[in-house]
């Protein structure tokens, strides 16, 4: 062949690679849905003693894998495994056009593999997780604001009752480690990309194409079992559970292709010098909480796999009556359920221990205790899921130390907090938002810690379980701690990641309103709790009218106050004050680069030769009188 028609080929193998995006991603994704639907109803064997019931599930599943397969296909994420497998790997030039080298808007919209776009991305689609998931939690609240309320019918209540819990757990727990152990963690590192840039893609993509399996739902009978999709109920649900198992299927996959990648990354790609006591916090947080995720995530997979094996070949997992047990799906399910509480908060308090030096002015205080403190959490929360089964009467005998292991996590929580208040004590406290976001969680988590302690307790258990001041007790832990966290961290990170400065004329007071609004809500919910209302129910007693009206009441004000903060964050990113590479006067890594960030980081490898929390020397910054000075300028001689 000659040298003419060779670049002519290569340039044909190029051109269609070229062309995909997640447009073509969508129309692929729906042409192969609907021929998998076609093929499944015209194929599918039905046995003798079987129900339409289960050949349905039997199409449905097929059809929701078959639009996963054809959007991964139609988005490009096969296309660099296909030309490896026919020996026509990618070259420089498709590995810098998968980077996203020069294209602009357009990189994010595509399989791109710079981690910088891939962390944009998660952040987007956090947010968007977030409106449909707290759209949801209004309609609930608007239900409930009545005894006798016929906003919903029970169909409908009940599923997005299910709906927002498991849309508003996939959020947080992408919403730190996606975004900002995406794009920040290897620059912090001094790492110039991911170590598996495609994997990292790879993870976005797959939780792009779940979302829409979960949004039909609704549409096909909706989910009447509330977001933990207890077993056997769930065996017996409408198809929309089917769509529940697909995507708890495909973001069990997504989270530990991301775990993998980012464990290897801050493990082998940390920059010459960065020993793991000059390693910021923020890196033993998200990689503490992916080493949570990696073994917990495929117990909750394994249980939706068997539940969509009773669905749709007749096997009998959690059918008593056949050998199965309700109390497996129970384990399966908490042994991912409570470890991933961690999961969520782990990343987003390490993330307000990175920001509270630099807003303090003063050294981490004790970083071994902040590590020691992140490493008993991620130990001990694997060992206390059955608290969840206290009333369920499986293994009694198990009730002690399972109420042992509960109440002894609640030690290395509490050095955390020691480092909290070390690191702000006698500092010079700087009063911005992501400050104001650290004393905001110190507030509620130590009100969500608390109630967890004493609930614990097998007989204080068996009076609350199952009740509203369960429900608020698990908000003011994840609402509470870990989105005000990653509220934060979002103020902290937003000149880094968008070029521009957030603006705080609005967006301090819109967080202000959702902080009133969050506790007028739950304290609220502690209120009927204590009376013995019970969650989950669409109707009450008049007993419990006044302390539900407050909560929607407060539910509203937080829906105020978080559009605030959506438009904030969206006028900001578009036209908002144009940020310095260091606004802040941080000495982290990421703070020491351009803003705009460059395609790999950094021009020349940094060698690290101090800790990044080195504040208060003679050297430090000083934020009230040497404001006009370049942060930077100080931090030279720390980072070389």
């Amino acid at each position: 062949m000659s040298h003419t028609a060779e670049v002519t080929t290569a340039k044909k193998r190029k051109g269609l690679m070229r062309k995909l995006n997640v447009w073509t991603g969508i129309v692929f994704g729906v042409v192969v849905a609907v021929a998998a639907h076609y093929l499944a109803k015209r194929y599918i064997p039905m046995g003798a003693d079987e129900t339409g019931t289960v050949l349905m599930d039997r199409v449905v599943i097929t059809t929701m894998f078959g639009w996963t397969i054809g959007f991964m296909a139609g988005v490009g994420a096969f296309v660099g495994p296909y030309r490896w497998m026919m020996n026509r790997d990618l070259d420089h030039d498709d590995q810098m056009w998968l980077a996203g080298k020069d294209a602009g808007m357009a990189r994010y919209f595509r399989f791109t593999t710079d981690h910088k776009v891939v962390g944009i991305q998660y952040l987007v689609i956090t947010m968007v997780l977030f409106a449909v998931g707290g759209t949801m939690a209004m309609m609930i609240r608007t239900q409930l604001m009545r005894a006798d309320s016929t906003f919903l019918n029970n169909t409908w209540y009940n599923t997005l009752v299910g709906m927002h819990g498991i849309i508003m757990i996939i959020a947080t727990i992408i919403m730190v480690s996606g975004p900002f152990g995406n794009f920040v963690l290897p620059i912090m590192i001094g790492a110039r990309d991911m170590a598996f840039p495609r994997l990292n893609a790879l993870s976005f993509w797959l939780i792009f194409a779940a979302v829409p399996v979960l949004l039909s739902a609704p549409f096909l009978g909706g989910i009447s079992t509330g977001w933990t999709a207890y077993a056997p109920l769930s065996t017996q649900a409408p198809a929309g559970m089917d769509a529940y198992i697909v995507t708890i299927i495909i973001f069990a996959v997504s989270s530990a292709v991301a775990g993998a990648n980012i464990t290897t990354t801050a493990v082998t790609m940390r920059a010459r010098g960065m020993t793991w006591n000059r390693t910021p916090i923020f890196v033993f947080g998200t990689v503490a909480s992916v080493g949570v995720a990696i073994p917990a995530f495929p117990m909750f997979m394994a249980s939706q796999i068997f539940s969509g094996l009773d669905r749709t070949q007749g096997a009998a997992f959690y059918d008593a009556a056949n050998g199965g047990s309700g109390w497996l799906y129970a384990n399966l399910f908490w042994l991912m359920g409570h470890p991933e509480v961690y999961v969520i908060l782990l990343p987003a308090l390490a993330a307000l221990l990175e920001l509270t030096p630099v807003f303090s002015r003063s050294p981490l205080f004790s970083f071994n205790s902040a590590v020691g403190g992140i490493a008993g959490i991620t130990g001990l929360s694997m060992l206390v899921w059955a608290h969840h089964m206290y009333a369920s009467g499986w293994a009694p005998d198990l009730n002690g130390p399972f109420m042992l292991t509960t109440e002894l996590i609640s030690i290395p929580t509490g050095m955390l907090f020691l480092v909290f208040i070390g690191t702000i004590w006698r500092g010079r406290v700087w009063g911005r938002l992501p400050m104001l976001a650290v004393y905001a969680m110190l507030f509620n988590f130590l009100i969500g810690g608390l109630t967890g302690i004493y609930m614990s307790d097998v007989p204080v258990d068996y009076a609350l379980h199952g009740s509203m001041y369960i429900t608020a007790h698990f908000h003011y832990t994840l609402m509470g701690g870990a989105l005000t966290g990653m509220i934060g961290a979002t103020a902290y990170w937003f000149p880094k990641m968008t070029g521009r400065m957030l603006n705080e004329k609005i967006g301090i007071p819109a967080f202000v309103i959702m902080q009133v609004g969050f506790n007028v809500t739950f304290m609220g919910m502690f209120l009927v709790g204590l009376q013995g209302q019970q969650r989950r129910v669409a109707h009450y007693d008049k007993l419990f009218e006044n302390g539900n009206f407050i909560s929607t009441m407060g539910a509203y004000t937080i829906g105020f106050g978080a559009l605030m903060l959506l438009y904030t964050v969206i006028t900001s990113w578009r036209r908002g004050e144009v940020a310095s590479d260091n606004p802040w006067g941080a000495k982290t890594l990421e703070w020491m680069v351009p803003t705009p960030v460059p395609l790999e980081n950094f021009e020349v490898p940094p060698v690290v030769t101090s800790d990044p929390y080195g504040f208060g020397g003679p050297d430090a910054y000083d934020l009230e009188y040497e404001e006009d000075r370049r942060p930077s300028d100080d931090l030279e001689t720390e980072r070389v």
